[in-house]
Formats: structure tokens, sequence, C-alpha cells
């Protein structure tokens, strides 16, 4: 993938601020903006425009909470503001607790109510389908009719958006694993895959599962088996909370799941103590300690 040239500007002098996001040969702007902050907004001139944007909350989930919403230019001359405005005073249920939001518009106030409505419906699916947040909308937008060529240039706006996003450090729209491009066909990205086959006393079950390293962590993936008891004692508490959370059907783990070390991901499929660096192994039976000294020694 080619690189990317962003401008972001700290509009508070701090990163925690208020910061305006443009990208090169994007009309679009994207603003990040902490709740505690949104008074001192009324004067940006972009966000009395039309746009979409998103509120972020915390959750007891270790999924965040995500809301997608549209606003249309009002009257009054505020749009994604005044929006913005009405959920700090009055929030939706579930709600109540946003403490960021992140907005997007253009740098031509170029988007009429069908295209927000458009990216609104698109910018929920996605989030929704990736499944890293949990999407609050009561329902599913409705989703406008456009042309090919309208939606062509929506969905090259999506992917700008997207990029930006992941930079403020909301991965709502990044997958765990990425997809790469090779002969045109678009495959599972080629980082080693690890796997783990282990019999399981407390339960008589052989357990398969499987893991592959991201830049965030381990992934657990979907397909793997998980074994249904768990030592109390031995499984940490990482792992148990995972097993609590997880999408498991007849043993069987429903989606990709994320792991800050292998150990706390080979705890959640064994649901026992487990040293992560040994019993993750490729196909050829190399650990993945004996994968990290060889690329040490590559270094």
């Amino acid at each position: 993938m080619a690189g990317k040239n962003m401008n972001y500007y700290l509009m508070d002098g701090i990163p925690s601020g208020r910061i305006k996001c443009t990208l090169a040969n994007w009309t679009g702007v994207a603003y990040k903006i902490p709740r505690v902050k949104l008074v001192d907004c009324k004067n940006i001139d972009y966000l009395k425009q039309s746009g979409v944007y998103f509120l972020f909350c915390k959750s007891d989930n270790d999924k965040p909470l995500v809301y997608v919403g549209q606003a249309g230019t009002r009257k009054n001359g505020e749009g994604i503001l005044y929006r913005l405005k009405e959920h700090h005073a009055s929030p939706k249920q579930g709600l109540e607790d946003w403490y960021e939001a992140v907005a997007f518009t253009t740098s031509n106030n170029s988007l009429s109510a069908t295209e927000i409505g458009w990216l609104e419906n698109y910018f929920f699916n996605l989030a929704k389908n990736i499944g890293r947040y949990i999407a609050k909308n009561g329902n599913e937008p409705n989703v406008p009719p456009v042309g090919e060529e309208k939606e062509s240039e929506l969905i090259e706006y999506v992917g700008y958006a997207q990029t930006i996003m992941g930079v403020l450090g909301h991965f709502v729209f990044e997958p765990f694993i990425h997809a790469r491009q090779s002969e045109d066909i678009m495959q599972d990205d080629d980082s080693v895959e690890f796997c783990l086959e282990q019999k399981m006393q407390n339960s008589g079950l052989t357990i398969k599962a499987s893991c592959k390293r991201s830049n965030e962590g381990y992934i657990v993936l979907k397909g793997s088996m998980v074994n249904p008891k768990a030592n109390e004692k031995t499984c940490s508490g990482v792992a148990k909370r995972a097993r609590e959370q997880a999408a498991i059907e007849n043993n069987i783990l429903m989606e990709d799941t994320l792991f800050p070390s292998p150990s706390a991901a080979a705890m959640f499929v064994t649901g026992a103590s487990a040293n992560g660096y040994m019993v993750w192994k490729t196909a050829d039976g190399k650990t993945l300690k004996d994968i990290e000294a060889s690329e040490a020694s590559e270094l």
C-alpha cells in the first residue's frame, strides 16, 4: 500500500485537544473534538456544514461504543456543530457518557443530503461488520440511492476517512487482519500462522486453534476450538473475561479475537495456564519463540 501524506493541526497545542486533519489530494476535512472542548468550536466554519460524525463512549464490555450520525446544514448555518450541541445537551440513551466526537465534511461544502445519508449508512455497516466497536445506532440508517459514478466517489471518500480515523486512535474501521493485493486477487495477509493442538484432561477434548500476530497483538482466528472448561486458578483474568464475552458456539470461536500476549491467547483457548511462546507452533513445528529468535538474528 502506498504511503500517505497527512496534515494534523493541534488546535489547542496539545495532542489530547482538538485536532484538524487534512490529507493530500483529498477535499475532505476531519475534526477530532473532545466533548469538553465542544464549546470552543463555535467559530469553526467547516463544522457548520453538512457531514457525518461519530460519538465515542467507553463501555463495561471490552468493546467501546460508537454512534454514527449525519448532519445537514440548518437554516441557522450550523450543521455538524448543531447536532453535536444537541448530543451534548440531551444525549441519547446509552450515549450519556460520550467523551469524544470525530466529524467529517469537505473543504467546499459539497456533500448533499443524499450523500451524507449514504455515508452514514456505509460507515455504520462497516463499523458493525468489523466488530471492534458496538454500534449504538437504534436502527440501521436508511441508504438513499446514488448513481454508480457518485457511489465510486463516495467510496473513495470513505477510504480516506478510514485512514484518518485510525491515525486519530479509533480503530472502528480497522479489521484485525488486513487483506493484501496479490496478482489482482484479494487474499488474507501473509503473516505467519501459528497453531495449537492439545488434548485437555478436564474435558477430554483435543483442542485445535490458530493464531496470527498483528501490529496490535495476537489474534486467535475465527474457527478455532475453545476448551469449554476453564481452570479458575491458572487461567488469567484477561483470558477469563474474553471467554465470557467471546462469540463461541459449540466450542467454536465465531469471530477473530485480539489478545495482548501469546500466552493470553493460549489461555483463552485452553482455559488453563500456558506459555504462548512455546505452545503456538508453525505447520513445520517451529515455536513462536523460535520464529522471533530467527527474526531477531536478521536485524
